[in-house]
This record gives structure tokens, C-alpha cells and sequence, in this order.
């Protein structure tokens, strides 16, 4: 029997990666027919989860549980046993529970998440006991399907310890080695029962294969550092590969999960570079946490399954969008060695009188900003000691503490994904307007291969070229294809003229091209997703313009901007006035 137990907080952004997390409990894919799962509640079999979290709105917390009974396979219906489970949980607690539930059966054990609010029946918040969380829960689960099911036979027991002996995951008897290994992690197989001998003889031959375990011989083996964890992420990508298996039927691609990559946040793969290829599939990493992943059918021939951190740091990206996945690393910045030296300068302190001391060049908003990045650094690591008067100690640990600091930020963000396309592939070749495709027509820079989606944008490319010729923006010279000298900006213009069709259906707006030396000012009315790019939609009276969008403008959306259109971009003032550029 298995209850995982946990708690998150709900305060700041909680309450919205609540929802998000409810939302992914019914996803599809998780019933035994593959469709999408339904909340349910003490009263009936579709509850409201839109309710559920407006009634959660104000909570402090809230309890997640995540229920799988050992011979779950058997149940043909597990919400009655999840019911009879949070009803001896309020008698046990003394309270009503206000709770929704989901059950999955996209794994090889059928399980269910629960999810309780941080309450009580009278509005308090809701404490559950430490020793009823670890043991309590578990054992009243174990007698409610002893109830029904009987007592497992020892032949039952007995079958699945064997299947447990080879499974790529960490197991019961893992959990018994980790008991018994000495401090220098040897163990001695000297039980006395001769079939649990077998099985633990079994499982240390598994884990040698594994490299997990070494055999010194006459009964004694040792167990290799930190061999749990590493079951673990044996049984995290064994899962991610099942998980992958079902998409990919899903969305009937023929591809071999079983070759597929697993980019974990701040572990790089050695052959990681940057990666291109379309979105199968963008989803929370579990139910615990606002982590996405992304599942990319790459243009190397393979899929690639990508942690790619907290849903916040990410666009939202569709399905069949094509992107680029950029590997960040954790490195010491220029101002970290800057910091470094000015206090070497200073008797080991630093603030912004020992910055323009240092350096006369430097100005004080330079210096500030070195202020900040410590201020941040010392929130994350609690490790740089500030003086009452705001002077920084910087210890000869320094850069190590600044190193574990950028490595703590890569786990929110280990990815740069940036947008190629937001529509799909099959949609370029004739497409009006600038691509993707194009570009790499112009400037090659993917590496692909012919199985796979490389097969396919191969295939698009040379579509894509016939196109072109018909439309006489390239031409061929002794059968070598050649672009046009202004292919690309004549597309693009192309491309935003009939973009500006459909604004302008929509708005009521008239279109005004922008070019370059124009002023642009007006209310940043929406962001235009483009296979040629991104475009600001800027409104002025009634016309609007297109210009490409810079990150600045992100959160801006409706606020007065000006700015002049210049060929290397705009330096955006937000705001009414012409005041401080803000690039």
C-alpha cells in the first residue's frame, strides 16, 4: 500500500499553480481508455474543480495525496474505496473534508490523487498529524482492501517480490539493503531463510548489471554511492518513457520512444546542443509542482523529452509549433569577478563608495546593480553576511556561493525555447509570407538527418523551393538553386500584409506599414505570433502598425508606447510621454 503525502503552500502565486495542477489531473490519457480524467467528489462522479478552488480561493494550504492500493488492478471502479478512505479520514480527524479526486491508470499500478483543502469544517486551518501522514493513512488503506479483497495469499506476496528483483527502479528489497549495508556500504548475504537469500542474491545480481553493485565473493557484496538515488532516475525516465510511448500512439507517430532523450534541469547531456524540432506535447512535470516538460519530435530523428522548469518562465507554446531549445548553464558572471576585486581593494567589503573608488569610470547605477545581485545571492544562499550600515563581506567563497546561486536559478529556468513557427510544418512550403524554411534556404544552420521529423522538414525544404521558383522569388543556375537577392523582406511583407487582412476584419482598425525613421506611438493593443516572428500591434486612433516585438514590451500590453523605427529595432518609451528609453 502506498499514500504519498504533501502539502503547498498557497499564498502568492499558489492558488494559480493549484489550478494548474488540477487541470493536469485530468488530462487525457490517464483512464483506462486513454481519455481524460474526471474529478469526482463525496456527493457524485463529476465534481466541480473550477468551485472546488474558488471555495480554496483563501486557504492557507493545501493537502495532496496521491492513494494506490497494491491490488488496485483488481478494483474494477476505485471510487468507492477512495470515498470509504476520506470518510474513516474525517472520522479520524474529527472533521468534514472539503476534497476532489481523479483517478489514473496511465502507470502499471492504478492510483488516485486526492486533493484536500487546507481547512476544516468550521473554516480553521486543518493540521494532520506527522505520524498519521507516515503511518496512519497507509494502514487504514490496508484494512479497508483487506476488508474487500481478503487478505493477500503468500503465494501473492511471493510473486510480486520476484517481479520486483529486476525492475529498473528503486524497490523493497533496495529499501532493505539500505537498512542493512554497513557504513562502507557492504552488505553480506547471510539470511537464513533460504528464498530470501535467493531473492536478495537476485537483486544484487540485478543491480551488477545495473553497475550498481560489485560482487567481492564468498557472500559479500558493495553497493555503489548514492545507488538509490540513481534507481530512482532509473524509475523517473522508465516512467517518462511510458509516458511518451502513450503520446506518441496518441497522436499516431511512429517513432521508438525507447530511443528517445531525457534532458533533466541542470544535468547535460554531452552531446546537448541546441535542439530543433516540433511540440508534441507541452505539460506540468507532475502533480506536485508548476515544472513543465516539453516532448519535442526532433529534427535529429528522435524525441526528446525536456525538463524545461517552471511554467512562468515560458511562453505558452501549441501543439505542431516549431521551436528552438536552447541549454542554459550555470556560469560565474563578469560582475560576480568584479565584485571579487573591488573588495580585495576594499579590506574584503563591498558596496557602492568601493565600486567608484575602484573604478573612477564606473557610474552609480553601474554600481547598484552589483548591490542588487548580491542582495540576491544573499536571499537565495543566506551565506554573504551584510553589514548594518549595507556594506557586503565577500568571503573567499565567494564565486563558489555566486556558482550555486546561478545553478539554483537554472533548476527555475534550464531552457531557452525560442519560436520558429507557431504554426505547422505542413503549413510552410506554400505559406505567403517569410519562414522559417526561408531562413534556413538563405543561412543553413540545422544539422538534420532523413528518419524522422528531419525526413519531414528535408521534404519541406524541397516543397518549399518549388514555391519559391514558381513565385520567381529564386531562380536555379546550372540546376543549383539560388534565393533572390531581397526574398526574405519581400515575404515578410508579404506575410504581415495578410496578417494585417485579418487585424484589420477583426479590429475595425485600417493598416498603416510602418518604415524605418517612423515614430511609433500609440496603445500596445495584442503580440502578433507570425511565421516570420513576433509583431507588436500598436494602435494609434484609427489605424495600427506592425513592428517586430522586443521583450521589453512583455506585461505592457495596453499601455501607451512610443519609439522610433529604427533597422536595428526600437528603443521603447512606456508610458504617455517621450521620457527615458527602455531597451
Amino acid at each position: 500500500m502506498v499514500v504519498k503525502t504533501r502539502y503547498t503552500q498557497l499564498a502568492g502565486k499558489g492558488v494559480k499553480a493549484a489550478r494548474a495542477h488540477l487541470r493536469y489531473l485530468q488530462r487525457d490519457g490517464v483512464t483506462k481508455d486513454g481519455l481524460a480524467g474526471e474529478l469526482y467528489d463525496r456527493g457524485g462522479d463529476q465534481a466541480d474543480g473550477r468551485g472546488f478552488m474558488d471555495r480554496a480561493d483563501k486557504d492557507p494550504r493545501q493537502f495532496r495525496l496521491i492513494v494506490s492500493a497494491e491490488d488496485g488492478d483488481k478494483y474494477e471502479d476505485l471510487k468507492p474505496l477512495t470515498r470509504r478512505f476520506m470518510e474513516q479520514m474525517e472520522t479520524d480527524l474529527g472533521t468534514r473534508l472539503d476534497w476532489v479526486a481523479v483517478d489514473h491508470f496511465n502507470t502499471g499500478h492504478p492510483h488516485t490523487h486526492i486533493v484536500i483543502r487546507g481547512v476544516d469544517e468550521k473554516g480553521k486551518d486543518l493540521t494532520i498529524a506527522r505520524d498519521y501522514i507516515s503511518e496512519g493513512m497507509r494502514d487504514r488503506l490496508e484494512a479497508l482492501v483487506t476488508l474487500d479483497l481478503g487478505p493477500r495469499s503468500e503465494r501473492e506476496i511471493d510473486i510480486a517480490r520476484r517481479q520486483e528483483v529486476d525492475q529498473a527502479r528503486l524497490t523493497s528489497h533496495d529499501r532493505h539493503l539500505l537498512r542493512k549495508m554497513s557504513l562502507d556500504r557492504h552488505i553480506v548475504t547471510d539470511v537464513p531463510d533460504p528464498k530470501e537469500r535467493a531473492l536478495q542474491v537476485g537483486r544484487l545480481a540485478k543491480l551488477q548489471e545495473f553497475g550498481l553493485a560489485e560482487d567481492l565473493g564468498g557472500g559479500r557484496w558493495r553497493l555503489a554511492e548514492n545507488f538509490d538515488a540513481t534507481l530512482k532516475d532509473l524509475g523517473e525516465r522508465g516512467d517518462i518513457i511510458k509516458s511518451m510511448h502513450r503520446e506518441l500512439a496518441l497522436k499516431g507517430m511512429a517513432r521508438a520512444a525507447e530511443d528517445g532523450v531525457v534532458h533533466r534541469a541542470g544535468v547535460a547531456l554531452p552531446e546537448a546542443g541546441s535542439l530543433f524540432g516540433r511540440v508534441v506535447k507541452r505539460g506540468l512535470l507532475d502533480g506536485d509542482s508548476d515544472r513543465h516538460f516539453l516532448m519535442l519530435d526532433g529534427i535529429d530523428g528522435r524525441i526528446h523529452w525536456i525538463d524545461i522548469g517552471y511554467a512562468e518562465r515560458t511562453r505558452p507554446l501549441a501543439d505542431d509549433a516549431l521551436v528552438r531549445v536552447d541549454f542554459r548553464q550555470a556560469e560565474i558572471r563578469s560582475a560576480d569577478h568584479t565584485i571579487v576585486e573591488v573588495a580585495a581593494a576594499n579590506g574584503g567589503w563591498y558596496d557602492v563608495a568601493a565600486h567608484l573608488n575602484y573604478d573612477q569610470s564606473a557610474t552609480g547605477e553601474f554600481a547598484e546593480t552589483h548591490m542588487r545581485r548580491l542582495e540576491a545571492i544573499k536571499r537565495a544562499t543566506r551565506q554573504v553576511e551584510r553589514s548594518d550600515q549595507g556594506a557586503f563581506r565577500i568571503a573567499e567563497t565567494f564565486l563558489d556561493q555566486a556558482l550555486a546561486y546561478e545553478k539554483k536559478r537554472l533548476q527555475q529556468a534550464p531552457t531557452d525555447i525560442v519560436p520558429l513557427s507557431p504554426i505547422p510544418l505542413s503549413r510552410l512550403p506554400t505559406y505567403p509570407g517569410a519562414t522559417w524554411l526561408d531562413r534556413e534556404l538563405v543561412d543553413p544552420s540545422v544539422p538534420v538527418v532523413t528518419v524522422g521529423f528531419g525526413r519531414e522538414f528535408s521534404d519541406a525544404l524541397r516543397q518549399r523551393q518549388i514555391w519559391l521558383l514558381q513565385e520567381e522569388l529564386a531562380f536555379e543556375i546550372d540546376g543549383q538553386f539560388r534565393t533572390g537577392v531581397n526574398m526574405l523582406r519581400t515575404l515578410e511583407v508579404r506575410g504581415l500584409d495578410a496578417a494585417s487582412d485579418r487585424l484589420e476584419k477583426e479590429s475595425g482598425l485600417t493598416y498603416r506599414p510602418a518604415k524605418y525613421g517612423d515614430r511609433i506611438e500609440g496603445q500596445l493593443r495584442q503580440s502578433v505570433h507570425l511565421p516570420s516572428g513576433r509583431y507588436a500591434m500598436v494602435e494609434q486612433g484609427k489605424e495600427f502598425t506592425l513592428v517586430p516585438w522586443r521583450p521589453v514590451l512583455e506585461n505592457h500590453i495596453g499601455k501607451l508606447v512610443s519609439g522610433l523605427y529604427r533597422e536595428e529595432g526600437i528603443n521603447w518609451s512606456i508610458g504617455r510621454g517621450r521620457g527615458m528609453g527602455i531597451q
